[in-house]
């Protein structure tokens, strides 16, 4: 057995229910970590294994290595002290009495036969807690900013990033996350009014989140010749079929980040599976009679929540679930869904975000986003005169989203598609529909539009919506709802408005925290646009 199978095998015993891809990943992990065989398991800490294991199973883990690395150094001096011939000048003289003593109770000898640990081990154990971010280095106008509480502008902040990533790779080659969180969280609580991540006057998240993406991305830059490669998992075949991909596997990599219960292993005490049926036979009818109460639906909806997310994360059809679950689609059943989901109700908070962060928001776009792109420029003319002397929170949101689509530079068809006043569900052409969510626009702009629907893979699934905010939300919830990933063309509109407007953020839960943030990383345009309006909304 070679050492990359000692490796798998001391993880596969440890844990034996982790799943074969999990396993992988901890393997080529490890590797990119720099161990080599198992005696380099006693180096590994319980922050190298959080990016791709729960915490329980990272400190089983890393606990069963250091035990089995401090019996080993029992083992091995005993060994050679017994078995070394005379020849060897540094180890004393042992009778086989003290011999037989030492090997029949190895704690009672512990300290004074396992090896010390070297300085260097040391240090890069606690390195961390010792680290000073080196501000002697850093240029007067960025201490100027920061001793005077202003927040720096992005080439300072940006140089800044880069003078302490290569400080803290002087005291280890190859900082963690967990690293740099400690970092930033000590840099933020050093300077909150010029570092802390706050729009009007709210703390974004933790209020370090893009300190510690600015210093993971200049860590993993200039390790990028340094780091060795990690051996890459065998591509498909030119003949493997995606469609054998079983529907579950397919559900389970969507965008789980901001959400507590995604999958539902157990079904509720209170529930049995004739319960549930019942249940869902009982909104059948109710939407087939057209006429129902809301509290009723919603509570039949959070009961049965059990059964929707089985059925949507093994893969189950769209016109299936549309048969089934008829109010899935309907505002009522998105938002309960939606708040079983994240935890959060949409429409509340939807519309509380909008109330406070809503005017500064156009107000940034109007007189700065406005005077650096001639496009932004020219989508505010065209909203004015579209929206003429109307007022009110419904039309705020639309000069806001349709502002969006234009700082992105993003498709504004992939997300309206607009047809005549009259038009009914059977009139629209669906050919011409995305297969992501997109909201009908009936009439001839947002504005003077009464009528909205709802379509999703190319169906009308919604032809009742009456309220601009009711069909952005169910829009939205839909995406989260449905396990349905954004699409290229709207993703920077679509995650600010999450961030931003629907505060849906990371679920710090271990596993999902670092390898979901890699794969729905928040957009570069995103990003700057976020670091910009803080300070803008901050200026007096």
């Amino acid at each position: 057995m070679d050492d990359r199978d000692d490796i798998r095998s001391s993880i596969s015993s440890v844990l034996p229910e982790l799943p074969g891809s999990i396993l992988n990943i901890v393997e080529e992990t490890l590797q990119s970590l720099g161990v080599e065989t198992i005696d380099d398991f006693q180096f590994v800490q319980e922050a190298d294994l959080l990016c791709v294991l729960r915490p329980i199973q990272a400190r089983k883990l890393v606990a069963s290595w250091k035990q089995t690395c401090k019996y080993n150094s029992i083992e091995i001096p005993l060994h050679n002290q017994i078995s070394q011939g005379p020849g060897i000048q540094s180890q004393p003289d042992v009778n086989p009495s003290t011999s037989s003593s030492l090997l029949t109770s190895p704690t009672s000898s512990r300290s004074s036969l396992s090896p010390c640990p070297s300085p260097r081990i040391q240090l890069n154990a606690d390195w961390v807690d010792r680290f000073e971010s080196p501000t002697e280095r850093f240029p007067e106008a960025l201490m100027q900013c920061l001793e005077r509480g202003k927040r720096p502008v992005p080439s300072l902040r940006r140089e800044m990033i880069r003078i302490v990533a290569t400080e803290m790779m002087k005291a280890c080659p190859s900082p963690t996350k967990h690293a740099s969180t400690e970092v930033a969280k000590k840099l933020v609580g050093k300077y909150p009014q010029s570092l802390k991540d706050v729009i009007e006057g709210e703390v974004v998240g933790t209020g370090y989140h893009s300190l510690v993406k600015q210093l993971q991305a200049r860590i993993d830059n200039k390790k990028r010749h340094a780091t060795p490669r990690i051996k890459k998992r065998k591509s498909l075949s030119d003949n493997s079929d995606t469609d054998e991909v079983p529907a579950v596997m397919k559900a389970s990599v969507q965008d789980t980040y901001g959400c507590v219960k995604w999958d539902m292993k157990l079904m509720p005490v209170t529930e049995t599976l004739e319960s549930q049926n019942e249940k869902k036979e009982k909104m059948k009818i109710l939407w087939e009679q057209g006429t129902f109460n809301p509290d009723e639906v919603k509570e039949l909806m959070e009961t049965t929540y059990y059964s929707q997310r089985k059925a949507i994360n093994n893969g189950t059809a769209l016109q299936t679930l549309r048969e089934e679950w008829p109010f899935l689609f309907h505002e009522i059943g998105i938002s309960a869904q939606y708040q079983e989901l994240t935890g959060l109700p949409l429409t509340e908070t939807f519309l509380k975000s909008v109330g406070k962060k809503g005017k500064p928001l156009l107000n940034f776009m109007a007189t700065v986003c406005a005077n650096k792109t001639r496009r932004v420029f020219e989508t505010l003319t065209k909203l004015k005169f579209q929206r003429g002397q109307l007022e009110g929170c419904s039309d705020d949101v639309k000069d806001m989203v349709l502002l969006l689509l234009s700082y992105f530079n993003e498709d504004e068809a992939t997300l309206f598609h607009y047809t005549e006043e009259t038009n009914q569900a059977a009139d629209i052409q669906v050919d011409c529909l995305p297969v992501t969510p997109c909201i009908i626009v009936c009439g001839a702009s947002c504005y003077s539009a009464n009528r909205f629907m709802l379509s999703i893979d190319g169906k009308i699934v919604n032809d009742k919506i009456v309220q601009f905010i009711a069909a952005i939300n169910v829009m939205f919830g839909s995406y989260y709802c449905l396990n349905i990933h954004y699409p290229v063309k709207l993703r920077s509109t679509l995650e600010f408005l999450q961030r931003y407007v629907c505060v849906v953020l990371l679920i710090q839960d271990g596993t999902s925290m670092c390898s979901v943030e890699r794969r729905f990383a928040l957009p570069p345009s995103s990003v700057q646009s976020m670091e910009e309006m803080p300070g803008h909304a901050s200026t007096p």
